[in-house]
């Protein structure tokens, strides 16, 4: 070799020193997503209440599916639980439960306060149209307005005696921001084309015409929520009309009202669906969850966590006011 020549081995060397340590670092985020998504995707725990029933082994089996949280349209942009409840991942598991032959009954297990319109009535259609497998609902702590709404769908519903439940009703909140910002002398300026364009601003007092736009929106809504109830509980519309007033009710009152089928915990319910199902002795459960795909929970490790709730949310022009079947209590 030629003195005068450049040695290439040291940057050889480095080349597949890098090269290794690349694909290193590539398997060990291949391993610590697979971790993860073995656990978001493996069936949770149930609770203590229910330790006598298995979860694993073969055989009939009730199909346990939670819904609890706000409940939303479509579904979330993380692959981690942020509390809500979406509609797409809870119509692709009542899809995933009917089709799997072990499942003999389906077991929803609801504690929520409701939230879209267009998110129960997507969950509820399914349940409605597309499930011919016993329903049922196990109310937990709150299961109202729209939680109730997509419970009416059931075979039977099971209540703890101080669940909260009803609210059969409809709400919009609006915010008007106009004497805070003048206060702070900030002044909004909206150039539209189109009388209505702008409905529903914070910026300014609704307008007559806008109230009873939307109130017939609410209006229609209303009436669509009245006649799920009629229909899956079987009541006479003029009955329902007169507990639709958005009140909630104990599971006890619920009871008495018609509005749930009996009294009892989780356990209960598991055991009622087994029954409905024609299962023998303790039924085996089944947990269905979204599973993640191995991209959402990669690109996962670089997102940008969630922020605090702050005024810019609260006044963002371009915010989608949404009518829901929400319980608004305390």
């Amino acid at each position: 070799m030629n003195a005068s020549q450049p040695q290439r081995w040291p940057y050889l060397l480095l080349g597949c020193i890098g090269g290794v340590a690349g694909v290193l670092f590539l398997c060990a985020l291949c391993f610590l997503s697979g971790v993860a998504l073995m656990r978001v995707s493996a069936p949770a725990s149930l609770p203590a209440e229910t330790a006598g029933f298995p979860t694993v082994g073969t055989g009939p089996a009730v199909g346990l599916i939670r819904i609890q949280g706000v409940i939303l349209s479509g579904e979330p942009t993380s692959p981690f639980p942020d509390g809500n409840t979406y509609s797409k991942a809870v119509v692709e598991q009542l899809r995933r439960a009917q089709s799997n032959p072990d499942v003999k009954a389906i077991l929803l297990r609801i504690n929520s306060p409701g939230g879209s319109v267009v998110g129960s009535d997507e969950i509820y259609q399914v349940l409605r149209d597309e499930i011919d497998k016993p329903v049922v609902v196990s109310m937990g702590e709150l299961a109202a307005s729209g939680g109730y709404y997509i419970a009416a769908g059931a075979d039977k519903i099971v209540a703890n005696p101080a669940t909260l439940t009803g609210s059969i009703g409809v709400i919009l909140t609006v915010a008007n921001v106009q004497e805070l910002l003048n206060k702070v002398g900030v002044e909004v300026t909206i150039i539209k084309r189109g009388e209505l364009k702008d409905e529903l601003s914070p910026f300014r007092e609704m307008t007559p015409e806008e109230r009873a736009l939307w109130q017939r929106i609410i209006d229609e809504a209303y009436d669509q929520f009245v006649d799920v109830v009629a229909e899956g509980r079987g009541l006479p519309r003029e009955k329902v009309l007169e507990l639709a007033d958005g009140r909630v009710y104990t599971g006890r009152q619920a009871l008495a009202l018609g509005l749930v089928d009996a009294l009892g915990n989780l356990p209960d319910a598991i055991q009622l669906a087994a029954d409905l199902g024609g299962i023998e002795g303790k039924p085996r459960i089944i947990e269905f969850r979204r599973r993640p795909s191995f991209w959402e929970l990669f690109t996962f490790q670089f997102a940008r966590p969630l922020g605090s709730f702050t005024l810019r949310d609260l006044v963002e022009t371009n915010r989608q006011w949404v009518v829901q079947y929400l319980y608004v209590g305390p």
